[in-house]
């Protein structure tokens, strides 16, 4: 072959490589969306899919990072815990999303953690949770229980006088091991075994006219009552609706609630349950620029003036906008790059200050308590005069109090034993014993 021709072979060549890296380089960032579009969980996770939507959609007309547009690829899992792995390892095996972001109850959390570690993904989980974990591959922008659990009893011990206690669930492992600390913690206060009433029903309970009984009659021994519920999804309406029918006001025995938000509320009459509380990091009611500015937007994107906004779609603004700071931080997308490069970035909030991920992989928050308003709205009564960081490891916890997770060089370990100075199991393995 002649040198010309060698020449246009090597220019031919050159020119397809540069050609390919070019098409690589503008190859669109694939962010999965692992959330309920259907089963009982929908009522709660639609919205969360479509906030996820948004924001890509808002950061792509910013032009995307990185010179790259972010693509959304949505699977619904529909409730089913198993189908969360499932749909997790399609999203990271044959889709190859860059990021994750997903799941609200713990038992669909921890189905998608070993998944989501075997194959080295990350996920942005946006709801509050019972803590016992801290994975490499997790990022928990949702509050731990020292971020909303304890600070809500104290309140509701502190300042309304609270003497006995119903703790309400579903039936799985994230109000089992809340209320597991919250036992804990209501004991080391003083409070009697035969003062603490705990019971559970299943996802989609929908016949509360006993159990809503019971607590009734609990709460007339003379003492001061209050309901801390972990009940989730679609059973919170025929809950509330239920304390309407048998006249419980918030004055006789309130609720507080974890996982009720603007978004549950929605679908129900808030008429007779105007008083009682929830405890969140976030309402919709909160009067900031950067609120405003975000329901403007979401309104705008639903095209329906009536839609509301919720605490976790907060948690996901917050953990979008860490990951884009982080993958700017990085300079790539690369999984090991951006864990790395996440720990310490900031962002705003939507209550008026910044969320910081810190090196347990949990962020700042504060806490708010709120009461429910007749139009379905919250009234903040109560919330910490500062943000508050996230403990994976519960000090109310006998085999936890001695724990904490850093996911820094050199420790890079979610389960430090300060008493034994060692790294424990790896958080995958303590999920399934948790089950």
């Amino acid at each position: 072959m002649s040198i010309k021709k060698h020449v246009k072979v090597g220019l031919s060549a050159l020119a397809l490589s540069v050609s390919m890296h070019s098409v690589a380089a503008e190859d669109p960032i694939k962010v999965g969306i692992l959330h309920s579009l259907s089963g009982t969980m929908a009522i709660s996770e639609t919205v969360l899919k479509d906030t996820v939507e948004m924001l890509i959609e808002q950061q792509n007309e910013k032009g995307g990072v990185l010179g790259r547009e972010l693509e959304a690829v949505v699977v619904d899992p529909a409730s089913d815990w198993p189908l969360f792995a499932e749909k997790a390892r399609e999203l990271l095996a044959q889709e190859e999303v860059d990021v994750i972001f997903g799941n609200w109850t713990s038992v669909s959390r921890k189905s998608v953690l070993p998944v989501v570690e075997e194959l080295n993904g990350l996920l942005f989980y946006p709801v509050q949770y019972e803590g016992e974990e801290s994975s490499e591959n997790v990022f928990y922008t949702g509050a731990a229980p020292n971020q909303q659990a304890i600070p809500a009893v104290n309140y509701l011990k502190d300042e309304i006088g609270v003497e006995r206690w119903v703790l309400a669930g579903t039936d799985y492992v994230y109000p089992r091991t809340t209320n597991k600390i919250l036992e804990t913690y209501l004991k080391d206060q003083g409070v009697a075994d035969e003062d603490i009433m705990v019971n559970y029903t299943p996802f989609g309970h929908s016949d509360w006219q006993n159990i809503v009984s019971d607590i009734k009659s609990f709460g007339s021994a003379g003492k001061k009552t209050a309901v801390v519920s972990t009940i989730n999804g679609d059973a919170n309406v025929p809950f509330y609706r239920e304390l309407g029918n048998q006249g419980i006001s918030a004055s006789d025995i309130p609720v507080v609630a974890f996982s009720v938000g603007e978004q549950e509320l929605s679908g129900i009459d808030t008429g007779p349950l105007v008083g009682h509380l929830a405890a969140w990091n976030y309402f919709m009611s909160v009067d900031t620029d950067a609120n405003w500015d975000f329901i403007d937007a979401w309104i705008d994107y639903k095209g329906d003036d009536t839609v509301v906004t919720n605490d976790p779609m907060e948690a996901h603004y917050i953990g979008f906008n860490m990951y884009i700071e982080a993958v700017k931080k990085a300079g790539t997308t690369d999984v090991d790059e951006v864990k790395d490069a996440i720990i310490g970035v900031s962002v705003p909030n939507l209550t008026g200050g910044y969320a910081t991920m810190m090196p347990n992989h949990h962020i700042t928050k504060p806490v708010l308590i709120g009461e429910i308003q007749d139009n379905g709205q919250f009234s903040v009564v109560w919330e910490t005069p500062s943000t508050v960081a996230g403990d994976a490891w519960s000090d109310f916890l006998p085999g936890s109090r001695d724990m904490i997770a850093d996911w820094r060089k050199p420790m890079f370990c979610g389960t430090f034993n300060t008493a034994t100075g060692s790294c424990g199991a790896s958080s995958g393995e303590m999920a399934a014993e948790a089950e």
